[in-house]
């Protein structure tokens, strides 16, 4: 039964409780954007004054060569300012980043009842859950976007537990991500002056996630938001765009002469993921590595896909800066469970602090 879309008792229950989603509800045909998703001037997203993120892709195949240094300090560098930066020669097959964009819409254009069986509540496996906004049982107002995440434990449980429609692609670009995160992370440990072996780092992205967010077409893209102003809470996110592109950067670290403060635009490069910097390696890296807020546009003219995952800690791992760092540096962080870290940032999303302060020493 289609909602009053004047009505938001019967709109959230159609979009959220019933598993419709905002594409759902964009199938009943809109011709102006419901008021539960209408954002305060303050969190919307003016995309005519925004700029664009102006730094080339770094090439990570000449991390085996004789440009080592120089990839590292790159590398390096961009985490330590803005906290994102774009990678090309990343090991991960373009054909494989076409196939995932095509899975993506694949699942999401399914009939709302092959999307709801996966909804929080119901959901047949505690790996998968299909949702849309953030939390919108507590945000003022909801996100324009529906998502399917899947965690990761091992292989066999991913093939049987995960959608038939995006299984075995989704934990391909997961399989191969993780060699190019190691590669990372060693390069961001060296620049510190640190060296931890897999025995270290396995657990600092033991828990792993595939998310695949779906962004329908909105009649009003200045009044909305695709997701809202947030920090990744783990290690690094690896995030596949497709062209259409919409994610925005908050500079707090002075990059470009007149940026700090504002927002920018990391543009979608063919071939390329984006990386971004969790609160989790902020807090191990003693604040030299930087987890910005970021967010994400909607658009009017065509639906939009994106596909991170996210490497964060064993829940039961404790996460404070490394010992090297705070002996040289002293720090302003203390040590935490990331259970509780979690815990926290849930339960105070949406109270305008970043997650990051919950950390302060």
């Amino acid at each position: 039964m289609a909602p009053s879309l004047n009505d938001a008792e019967s709109l959230f229950n159609f979009v959220v409780k019933n598993g419709n989603g905002v594409k759902g509800m964009v199938d009943l045909g809109l011709s102006k954007v419901p008021e539960p998703y209408i954002q305060p001037p303050q969190e919307r997203i003016d995309k005519q004054t925004a700029r664009t993120y102006a730094q080339p892709p770094i090439d990570l195949s000449k991390l085996d060569g004789p440009e080592h240094e120089r990839v590292v300090e790159e590398i390096a560098r961009t985490a330590e300012t803005l906290g994102f930066f774009q990678v090309v020669n990343h090991g991960v097959p373009i054909e494989l980043l076409e196939s995932l964009k095509e899975a993506a819409h694949t699942f999401f254009g399914q009939l709302p009842e092959k999307k709801a069986v996966y909804c929080k509540g119901v959901s047949p496996s505690p790996l998968v859950k299909y949702g849309t906004s953030f939390v919108p049982e507590k945000e003022k107002a909801l996100e324009w976007k529906d998502y399917i995440s899947m965690i990761y434990t091992n292989d066999a449980e991913a093939l049987e537990q995960w959608p038939q429609e995006c299984k075995k692609v989704a934990l391909d670009y997961l399989r191969t991500s993780i060699k190019m995160v190691r590669k990372l992370l060693e390069a961001l440990f060296k620049n510190l002056g640190v060296t931890l072996d897999d025995s270290k780092i396995d657990p600092l992205i033991g828990t792993k996630m595939v998310n695949m967010n779906y962004y329908p077409t909105c009649p009003n893209p200045d009044l909305t938001v695709g997701v809202g102003r947030h920090s990744d809470l783990g290690i690094l996110t690896v995030l596949l765009q497709d062209g259409i592109g919409g994610l925005y950067v908050k500079v707090d670290e002075d990059i470009d002469s007149g940026n700090k403060g504002q927002w920018i635009e990391i543009p979608p490069v063919p071939g390329a993921l984006v990386i971004n910097v969790g609160d989790s390696l902020q807090i191990i890296s003693n604040g030299r590595y930087k987890s910005a807020e970021h967010r994400v546009r909607t658009t009017s003219t065509n639906s939009r896909v994106s596909i991170p995952i996210f490497t964060m800690p064993r829940p039961t791992e404790k996460i404070g800066p490394l010992p090297q760092l705070v002996e040289r540096e002293g720090t302003g962080f203390k040590e935490l469970v990331f259970q509780d870290y979690m815990n926290n940032f849930f339960s105070n999303a949406h109270d305008g602090k970043k997650s990051l302060e919950f950390a302060l020493a």
